[in-house]
């Protein structure tokens, strides 16, 4: 097939980096993801604790440069503060990623080779399946995560006036629960699927892009032999990250605003929903409500994507079977 036999080096450097499932090591790929991630998740756990802060604050808050808000934290909270909720969130999320990786791997070689022999090129080919495995991890993962986001944003949130206080998770739970049922804790989840499931295939799906931009703008055409080094595989791979993290936040920061709102406050007249947390946000600030919390966000998307990518073919790498 032409298209095949007149595949680029950009397209080779693509596939290096793409390990599929069968070629790794289960048990290792997930202890290693396992570890890697939530040490990932300490870093940047601080950024998002500063962003739901800024979305649900009533006090001026929401008002406040991100960077101002960290200070606010750190002279009144001390570090302890901007790792309100990681606890729970790091022990918590080591089920739910192996049900991500799982589901990503396993329907990212479905895809691969659901697509193989077709007259597209690799780079479509890998980006194609990237995205539809980013979409089908995070409906999978979602049952998941949205109480364990439930639980978390609202000990982040907690101190904030009209905020509730809870001595740990498990009050949390017991609290939601009593209240508002098993349904509490899924505030939010209808909003979550039908809008991160989407930007998670155009992450992936930008990723992907955005990596088959840089080989041939590095001079990785059909006429270059070279195999790239490690050094420019792992570059590449950031600064794809970077910039599918950077437009992914640009894209989804006023559904996150509304989703955090709806998750955390609890001073609603009647049954909260996406419409009177949509309205009640724009009578508070207008368009520029949507974009609470923004530069945290966008920083964090970024630093996520960056890092995130770069330790994701790390534990591949780390993972593949010795033959």
């Amino acid at each position: 097939m032409a298209v095949e036999a007149e595949a680029s080096a950009a397209d080779f450097a693509l596939s290096e980096t793409n390990i599929n499932w069968d070629r790794l090591d289960k048990t290792r790929f997930h202890v290693i993801g396992a570890v890697l991630f939530t040490i990932q998740s300490g870093l940047l756990h601080p950024t998002a604790v500063v962003k739901t802060r800024m979305q649900v604050a009533e006090a001026g808050l929401s008002h406040m440069r991100g960077f101002s808000v960290f200070r606010s934290i750190l002279k009144y909270d001390g570090i302890p503060g901007l790792y309100r909720g990681f606890g729970t969130s790091a022990v918590g999320s080591l089920p739910g990623r192996v049900l991500a990786l799982t589901s990503l791997e396993v329907s990212k070689d479905m895809m691969l080779k659901y697509s193989e022999g077709q007259d597209i090129s690799e780079a479509t080919r890998i980006g194609m399946s990237n995205g539809v495995a980013g979409l089908v991890s995070n409906v999978v993962s979602c049952g998941y995560f949205v109480p364990l986001d439930v639980i978390s944003q609202r000990l982040m949130a907690q101190g904030l006036p009209g905020m509730t206080r809870y001595n740990g998770p498990f009050e949390v739970i017991h609290k939601v629960l009593r209240k508002e049922g098993l349904r509490g804790l899924y505030r939010g989840f209808g909003i979550t699927i039908a809008t991160q499931s989407p930007a998670s295939a155009l992450w992936w799906g930008a990723y992907g892009a955005a990596q088959h931009v840089i080989w041939r703008s590095l001079g990785y055409d059909s006429n270059a032999e070279q195999k790239p080094c490690q050094l420019e595989l792992v570059t590449v791979q950031a600064t794809a990250g970077t910039l599918a993290g950077a437009c992914s936040s640009i894209i989804t920061t006023p559904i996150d605003t509304i989703k955090t709102r709806l998750q955390v406050m609890n001073d609603y007249e009647g049954k909260p929903s996406v419409i009177k947390t949509t309205r009640r946000l724009y009578e508070e600030d207008g368009w520029r409500g949507f974009y609470r919390g923004f530069g945290p966000r966008f920083l964090n998307m970024s630093l996520w994507g960056t890092s995130m990518i770069v330790t994701y073919e790390l534990i591949k790498r780390l993972s593949v079977k010795h033959e």
